[in-house]
């Protein structure tokens, strides 16, 4: 039980990733506030799950590009859960996939102000309380695209990209307050988010990938537990990628 006592947020989970990830901290004894914004069907069938296998969950609803919000989540999280010992900043913002060319700056700025507003909100909400307390554990879902881009992703690749570099600058500052901060890059991963790929795509980025199959939302759930936890209490700064070997950094 790696978080037994620990209390966990994690920022777009009532899907995918996030689904998993709340669901394998709580399965690890964490008591977990799950965040959606507009999914509160999902977030609530997320929370139910935890609760009907024996775990502790809430569901918040907030828009963590808006400071306020997370503000408010911040509180509600302390005054039902507790203090945040771990902070997974899994939120994405949507974006087209588009080629350069055929890109509206518009749809490119959404996507990279959303994303980093999205991170820079929560930790200023939750990252006080860590330091205080000289404890904490700040992970960001990235993409292995903020360091191999593809074709048509490019507003994705540059928001990841900064995210990446935000982890390591709060790792720098945040790390003489005992709060550690890293990064997951997950490659190609199996959810709703990756639904419109086709999967003669999907099929040929399993053959490229050493361990010959794509990833899963538990995958790299896998990999933030490790990170959220007291095993990995001398981490930080890192870019774990969570792709089967497709990348190797």
């Amino acid at each position: 039980m790696h978080m037994r006592g620990k209390v966990a947020v994690v920022t777009g989970a009532s899907r995918g990733i996030g689904a998993a990830t709340a669901k394998l901290l709580a399965r690890h004894g964490a008591a977990v506030a799950v965040n959606y914004f507009q999914s509160e069907t999902a977030a609530g069938e997320v929370v139910a799950a935890i609760r009907e296998a024996g775990g502790t969950a809430l569901a918040i609803q907030a828009d963590v590009r808006d400071a306020a919000q997370c503000g408010a989540m911040a509180r509600e999280v302390r005054e039902k859960l507790g203090a945040a010992d771990a902070l997974v900043l899994n939120a994405s913002i949507s974006f087209p996939v588009t080629p350069f060319l055929k890109y509206k700056w518009e749809e490119f700025e959404e996507k990279l102000i959303g994303e980093m507003k999205a991170a820079f909100f929560c930790c200023q909400a939750f990252v006080p309380g860590m330091v205080e307390r000289r404890k904490g554990s700040v992970i960001a879902i990235s993409s292995g695209l903020s360091r191999q881009p593809g074709e048509g992703f490019c507003a994705h690749s540059t928001a990841k990209s900064g995210l990446d570099s935000f982890a390591k600058s709060l790792a720098l500052e945040l790390g003489p307050h005992g709060v550690r901060v890293n990064v997951v890059a997950p490659g190609l991963t199996l959810t709703d988010a990756t639904a419109f790929l086709s999967q003669k795509d999907k099929d040929w980025t399993a053959q490229a990938t050493p361990l010959k199959r794509n990833g899963l939302p538990e995958d790299v759930a896998g990999a933030v537990l490790f990170l959220a936890s007291d095993e990995a209490r001398f981490v930080t700064g890192t870019y774990l990628p969570v792709s089967g070997g497709m990348h190797m950094p």
